[in-house]
C-alpha cells in the first residue's frame, strides 16, 4: 500500500486513526487556554455542536473556562438559560463584555429550558447558548445536538458530574473538578483518541481576595427574579 493511502484522512477528511485527534470539518473557537485547545479536535470548542460539561458543583469556575471564548463571539447575543445564580452585570462589563449582548432566562420547569434552548439554538440569531440543568433524558440530549446543527452557535449544557454514567450524543464531553486557583479538566468524550487527564488550569492570579469581595462574586441569589431580557448581573 502506497504511503499516502495509509493516512486515513487523505481518503476522506472526517476519517482518523483511533489513536488520533479527529480533523472532521466544521467550525472552532479557540478556548484560549492553549492546553485544553491543544486536545481538541478543531483545536477548539466545536461550533454547532452539543458540548456536555459536567460540574462537581455550579460556579467552580465553569463561566472563566468558557470566558476567552465568550468574547470572541463579536456583538451577537449571548443567552443564559436557567443559571443557578443571578448573572453579575459588573462581572461581565469586567470581562470586557457589553450588557446589550447579555440575556438570561429562568424558565419555571424542565421542559420549558429545554425548550427554550432549542428555540434559540434554532433560531441562528444568538452566538451561545450555555444551558444549566441537573438531568435530562437521552432524547432530549439528541434534540438539543439536531438544533444545534443547524447553525455555528456554541452551545454548552452544564450538569452535575454524576450524569458522567448515562451516555450523550455531545461529541465532546469535559469534567471540571475544583483545584488550587483553578480546575482540574478531564476530557471524557472527544472525536479522536482518548485522553489521559486531567488538564490543570490556572484561571486566577494568586492574590487573596477579602472575605467580602470573594461574598460578592460568588453569591447565591436568596430571592429568585422573574425572567429579564436584559442580564442584570452575571454569576462569576
Amino acid at each position: 500500500m502506497h504511503a499516502t493511502t495509509s493516512e486515513p484522512e487523505r481518503i476522506h477528511p472526517a476519517l482518523w486513526r483511533a489513536s488520533q485527534l479527529s480533523r472532521s470539518p466544521g467550525h472552532y473557537i479557540d478556548t484560549g487556554y492553549a492546553a485544553v485547545s491543544a486536545e481538541l479536535p478543531g483545536g477548539g470548542w466545536p461550533l454547532g455542536n452539543l458540548i456536555d460539561i459536567l460540574i462537581q458543583q455550579p460556579g467552580i469556575g465553569e463561566l472563566q473556562l468558557l470566558r476567552p471564548a465568550l468574547l470572541r463571539l463579536g456583538e451577537r447575543p449571548v443567552v443564559f438559560v436557567h443559571p443557578p445564580f443571578l448573572p453579575q452585570a459588573s462581572a461581565w462589563s469586567s470581562w470586557g463584555g457589553l450588557l446589550s449582548c447579555l440575556l438570561w432566562a429562568r424558565p419555571g420547569r424542565t421542559a420549558d429550558a429545554l425548550w427554550t434552548a432549542e428555540q434559540v439554538l434554532r433560531s441562528g440569531a444568538f452566538a451561545a447558548v450555555l444551558l444549566w440543568q441537573d438531568a435530562v433524558r437521552n432524547q432530549s440530549l439528541r434534540r438539543l445536538q439536531l438544533a444545534a446543527q443547524e447553525g455555528n452557535t456554541l452551545f454548552v449544557l452544564m450538569r452535575p458530574l454524576a450524569a458522567a454514567q448515562q451516555t450523550s450524543p455531545a461529541p465532546l464531553r469535559l469534567a471540571l473538578q475544583p483545584a488550587p486557583l483553578g480546575l482540574n479538566v478531564s476530557i471524557l468524550k472527544r472525536r479522536g483518541g482518548t485522553h489521559e487527564g486531567p488538564i490543570q488550569l490556572q484561571l486566577y492570579p494568586e492574590t487573596r481576595f477579602s472575605e467580602f469581595d470573594h461574598a460578592i462574586m460568588d453569591r447565591r441569589a436568596s430571592v429568585a427574579r422573574k425572567s429579564r431580557h436584559a442580564v442584570p448581573e452575571l454569576a462569576h
